[in-house]
């Protein structure tokens, strides 16, 4: 498996021949999601989800598929029909060749008085990868690379640090997250997919 890492909270995983993208949102490249055989999406704050950049990709191909909670579904699934599937916590799935799991019901806590949105996180191929949207959810199963989300409004190194360690607790931390001061256009940043520890959060 390749992880190629884009701008700001979105990701391209490559194995066999194919493509799966995670939240090619606002502050992702335009063409983030172009070439995907299959894009998911954690939840509807603009830097995770895009509309332009998701028609982009289903345009690109037509058998691309894209698999979100109810609230980004809603806003495609009439311009895509057949194409946009509704997945919530505890489902199971495979897209592009990926096994997928959902983990996860409610975003973290950005600031007491903003109510929570829903937000879904999916671990792939039992555990080679877990992308948490903008969540604190720790899953039921070991993690090698954790996408930690570092960046979010509200969000802070303790919990951050928290989330890492209760993943799994021999993981190596590393950010491939742009500073402020990196433009979005120069912040992609390609790895394999670790297959044994020791385990990464990026």
């Amino acid at each position: 498996m390749k992880l190629t890492k884009k701008s700001h909270a979105c990701i391209r995983l490559e194995k066999d021949g194919r493509t799966l993208v995670i939240d090619p949102g606002t502050f992702s490249e335009e063409d983030a999601a172009v070439g995907a055989d299959a894009i998911l999406v954690t939840h509807e704050h603009l830097d995770h989800f895009n509309e332009d950049r998701l028609r982009a990709g289903l345009e690109s191909n037509p058998a691309a598929g894209i698999w979100t909670l109810k609230s980004v579904a809603e806003k495609l699934s009439a311009a895509f029909p057949g194409r946009v599937h509704t997945v919530g916590h505890g489902d199971t799935f495979t897209a592009a060749g990926f096994d997928v799991q959902v983990h996860g019901e409610l975003h973290a806590v950005i600031h007491p008085d903003i109510p929570r949105i829903t937000n879904v996180g999916y671990l792939i191929d039992d555990g080679r990868v877990f992308h948490p949207g903008d969540a604190l959810t720790v899953p039921d199963h070991p993690v090698e690379t954790l996408m930690l989300p570092v960046m979010a409004p509200g969000a802070r190194s303790p919990r951050s640090s928290t989330m890492c360690a209760r993943s799994s607790p021999s993981a190596r931390t590393t950010s491939t997250t742009p500073s402020s001061r990196t433009s979005p256009a120069r912040s992609t940043t390609t790895r394999s997919a670790p297959s044994a520890a020791p385990n990464t959060c990026v």
